[in-house]
């Protein structure tokens, strides 16, 4: 387990797990918002978070925000980096044509954290072979 700091701003909620084996906790909304149907709305959590050295934090929807109100994270997962120290938003999209509201203290999302390696890129005159090769798009039937 890894220590994960937040300041809060009043009203706010620490993000928090339902279930004691959920790889993604919970993210509360801080306010209330009318997102109309095919539109798109930051939505404030009042937190602000610090991530350990080598850890980022990815923001994604929940899924039963997503089957009953087509409400999700439009960029999903969204990544908060570990240096980032600004405030944690969550872009939610409402699919539907009806308006959606979001309340303060609902479920907006889930928060799952990930170890990351970053890799050293480098320019090369060919790849390797592979089975596979350049087939891709549906090359295996779907």
């Amino acid at each position: 387990m890894i220590e994960v700091k937040f300041t809060v701003a009043e009203g706010a909620q620490l993000p928090s797990y339902a279930h004691d084996t959920d790889s993604g906790a919970d993210l509360f909304s801080n306010e209330n918002k009318v997102i109309c149907g095919g539109e798109t709305e930051m939505i404030d959590t009042g937190l602000q978070i610090e991530l350990p050295p080598g850890y980022e934090a990815q923001v994604r929807s929940k899924s039963g925000l997503a089957c009953k109100s087509t409400i999700h994270v439009l960029n999903s997962p969204g990544t908060i980096d570990c240096g980032y120290r600004g405030p944690v938003k969550v872009i939610l999209h409402n699919a539907g044509r009806e308006p959606f509201t979001v309340t303060r203290g609902m479920k907006i999302a889930q928060l799952v954290l990930a170890p990351y390696v970053q890799g050293q890129f480098s320019a090369v005159d060919e790849l390797s072979n592979t089975a596979r090769g350049v087939n891709g798009f549906g090359s295996t039937g779907q």
